[in-house]
């Protein structure tokens, strides 16, 4: 059967689950919680629908799993499984609309429409069922690109990790922490590396299917596109909320790339903890 069924029907099945734990708890992170589990569930089921025999979706399947440990483990220490662990980011939205508009907006955008995108961007990994080619040095040369951005998000996500340990120090300590956001390593170059990295990594799956399908023209860009237009409106919410927690953080933006990691501009040195 085709491995598409399956994957709409843990789809289908995952939307109402999180639905109704949200309405149960009041708390609205579920999607974020099952966020490092569900694509891995559904680049297994393409790679075995393929018998486990098919060298590309295996070796897609086995780096899909690589980001979600790594993903699953940042996430964890961070304390979002544990009970009244939501994002503050949900927090802030639903102080700003009535209740009934953040109940729509739970159903439609934090329930369906995220695991749309969970979806679809797994989604490459059809073109590769549907074309199943030889494993090519193109093939070879995706995988060392996927596991670089791999290797730059969990570097971005432990000098992140090490900065909050050193502020919350500081801050037990009865000092002001100085500075008060991070700005040094990554942080220097790109104001939200593990974001672009993340979205790095599933263009990379993209062009696995591009590979498989020797074309670039294929709809299951859709999955990317979307991705990344969900970060861009994140990194637009999150740094909006920064700059009302921290005047100096405009001056930030004005020297530090939003996403793609470049050299910081001229005549504005960043300050270091």
């Amino acid at each position: 059967m085709n491995p598409l069924f399956w994957c709409l029907v843990v789809f289908g099945a995952i939307c109402v689950v999180v639905w109704v734990l949200s309405v149960l708890t009041n708390e609205h992170s579920w999607v974020d919680r099952i966020w490092s589990v569900v694509p891995v569930v559904y680049a297994w089921i393409f790679a075995g629908a393929a018998g486990l025999n098919d060298a590309r979706l295996d070796v897609v399947a086995v780096l899909i799993t690589l980001w979600g440990i790594r993903l699953t483990f940042n996430f964890a220490r961070k304390g979002g499984y544990r009970p009244g662990g939501e994002d503050y980011r949900w927090q802030v939205l639903r102080s700003r609309m009535p209740g009934w508009q953040f109940q729509l907006f739970n159903v439609f955008f934090i329930t369906i429409y995220q695991n749309i995108i969970l979806l679809l961007i797994t989604l490459p990994m059809l073109t590769m069922w549907q074309n199943q080619r030889p494993f090519s040095a193109l093939d070879v040369v995706a995988a060392l690109v996927f596991v670089a951005f791999l290797a730059g998000e969990t570097t971005a996500d432990q000098q992140q990790w090490n900065f909050h340990s050193w502020k919350r120090a500081e801050t037990a300590a009865g000092r002001e922490p100085d500075p008060r956001f991070l700005q040094t390593g990554l942080f220097s170059v790109s104001r939200h590396p593990n974001f672009f990295f993340e979205q790095a990594q599933w263009w990379v799956v993209f062009f696995f299917g591009a590979i498989a399908a020797a074309s670039v023209l294929q709809w299951t860009v859709l999955g990317a596109v979307l991705l990344s237009t969900l970060f861009i409106g994140s990194t637009v919410f999150t740094e909006s909320i920064s700059k009302s927690k921290y005047p100096e953080y405009a001056d930030y933006q004005a020297r530090t790339s939003a996403l793609v990691p470049w050299f910081a501009k001229r005549g504005a040195a960043a300050r270091t903890a």
